[in-house]
């Protein structure tokens, strides 16, 4: 461990830590007690870097190339952030500011870098690695028969290991020592019902129960005939509908992946209900507000049919983040590319946590003001209002 806040001004400690090649670099301990947000986390990607800055609330994200990242950290340092934490792949860097402006500098052996996602070495790069033979990857034919990746479906590897990367950030929500209980509506054919089912059996050590709900009988024969053939015990397929479903046990985590329309208001609905831990939703075919929606102060984004689609659509997607936020779950939106759809698609991420009074009655009004200022009703809305919850 060495000091050289004498010898280094701030400049010269990030042209230090950048000689080292760092993958991963995490700003925080915000300056300003009302900064927007909370720290942000620099990734090193195979041909980027990207910049996932948190809320209290919520994550954006940001593409920098290899030549704007550098002095993207040290603006970030001058303005906004007091502690600096970079990791190459033998030492982690610290540079801490005090409140005077006097930057210091450590750095030391890594004793627990996070995940490097070099793109030189990518089996090294997922949570579901290349050379492990994983059956519904060799069935979708993502694999060979050997583990290995087909080359031309990296893509479609990469977007599974995004959606299993999405679970393990908040992985420790959920219970331990005891059977972790799951429940996925409207699963279709369930591809990443499958791959959930391996990473928190195989990969995380998880006793779990996984019930997939479809409206199709033939689509759950089929998966439950498959599950059969991998193994996988503990995960069942049952034919039902979203609006009516109960659950045989208490719910740790809901999964919605592309249920249509209110179908997904329902299953966050049960998800909210249940008390679930955590909640993965990606909503589709959000049609309900577009019939409803006007304006005549902001006709402007009523008057085209196109915007008037895509306005509705995140309209309805923030509403069900504040209803979220104010029945006690920390939200997020996040992108995500769904393996069958090239549109790129909003996932809702909600973890139940304690939520500040104030938090939860912000986010009431902001709906409020919504509905009022567009003329809306929302499905998920109703559902909640006389329930008590949370």
């Amino acid at each position: 461990m060495g000091l050289n806040d004498k010898h280094m001004d701030l400049k010269q400690m990030v042209e230090s830590i950048w000689e080292t090649g760092p993958y991963k670099v995490i700003l925080s301990n915000g300056r300003k007690q009302e900064h927007s947000y909370q720290k942000i986390v620099l990734q090193r990607l195979e041909t980027r870097w990207q910049a996932e800055k948190y809320t209290k609330t919520q994550v954006f994200h940001e593409n920098l190339s290899e030549d704007e990242v550098k002095e993207y950290l040290l603006g970030k340092l001058e303005t906004d952030f007091r502690q600096c934490n970079a990791w190459d792949k033998e030492q982690e860097h610290m540079i801490r500011i005090s409140k005077g402006g006097k930057a210091s500098y450590q750095k030391m052996t890594a004793k627990a870098a996070p995940k490097q996602k070099n793109g030189h070495n990518r089996k090294k790069n997922y949570l579901l690695e290349e050379g492990t033979v994983i059956p519904p990857l060799v069935d979708m034919g993502i694999f060979t028969a050997e583990g290995k990746v087909v080359r031309s479906m990296y893509d479609k590897y990469r977007q599974i290991n995004r959606f299993v990367e999405m679970i393990e950030d908040e992985i420790e929500a959920l219970p331990k020592g005891q059977t972790v209980h799951v429940i996925d509506f409207g699963c279709g054919k369930s591809y990443l019902t499958f791959i959930l089912y391996y990473y928190l059996v195989e990969i995380k050590g998880f006793d779990v129960r996984i019930m997939g709900l479809d409206l199709k009988a033939d689509v759950i024969e089929s998966c439950n005939r498959a599950a059969k053939t991998y193994g996988y015990h503990g995960l069942t397929f049952e034919q039902g509908d979203v609006k009516g479903y109960e659950a045989p046990w208490a719910v740790d985590m809901v999964i919605s992946l592309h249920a249509c329309d209110t179908a997904t208001d329902y299953a966050l609905y049960h998800a909210i209900r249940w008390k679930a831990k955590l909640i993965f939703s990606v909503p589709c075919c959000q049609h309900e507000l577009n019939g409803q929606i006007h304006s005549e102060e902001l006709s402007i984004l009523t008057r085209y049919g196109i915007v008037k689609e895509r306005m509705a659509a995140l309209m309805t997607d923030a509403i069900r983040a504040n209803l979220l936020t104010e029945s006690g779950y920390k939200t997020q939106l996040l992108e995500f590319v769904d393996l069958s759809h090239t549109p790129k698609n909003v996932l809702i991420r909600g973890v139940r946590t304690v939520m500040p009074k104030g938090v939860r009655q912000k986010a009431r009004k902001e709906v409020e003001e919504l509905k009022k200022a567009f003329g809306l009703r929302q499905t998920l809305d109703e559902l909640l209002k006389g329930t008590g919850l949370p």
